[in-house]
């Protein structure tokens, strides 16, 4: 994989119509994916070492962030999406690797501003159904 700008990294949103806007650039962030494993150790197992159920377990993705919304209707979408609980398809696309989607909910919205800056966010995102990779 090619060396990549992280400012690259973009976060997008299901307009509910089918098509993803492009929300936010994330300056920093954190893509988490974690599987819990199933033990199935018994008291005949083999030297007495731990044994796993092949593909049980529950697995999630997460995605932590922080950065700046493209305009107030993203910075709107994203505050309504979380206020309503609501659970929505997103994109995370990383450039020169690939793209993961499915349905994510909103965990975490923090914001923060200088008095020199730009107001900034902070966000969490929990996979809430199945997720995909594609790569480029």
């Amino acid at each position: 994989m090619a060396v990549q700008a992280g400012r690259d990294l973009l976060i997008k949103l299901d307009d509910g119509t089918g098509v993803f806007r492009t929300v936010a650039g994330l300056r920093s962030r954190q893509i988490a994916f974690n599987a819990t494993a199933v033990d199935v150790t018994h008291a005949e197992s083999a030297g007495r070492w731990r044994e796993l159920l092949a593909g049980a377990g529950v697995r999630r993705a997460g995605v932590t962030g922080a950065g700046i919304f493209r305009d107030e209707a993203s910075d709107a979408s994203v505050r309504q999406v979380f206020f309503e609980g609501l659970i929505r398809q997103w994109q995370i696309v990383i450039p020169s690797f690939g793209t993961l989607q499915g349905p994510f909910q909103v965990s975490a919205l923090e914001y923060r501003g200088e008095h020199d800056g730009a107001v900034t966010f902070e966000t969490t995102l929990e996979s809430a159904g199945p997720v995909t990779f594609t790569a480029l």
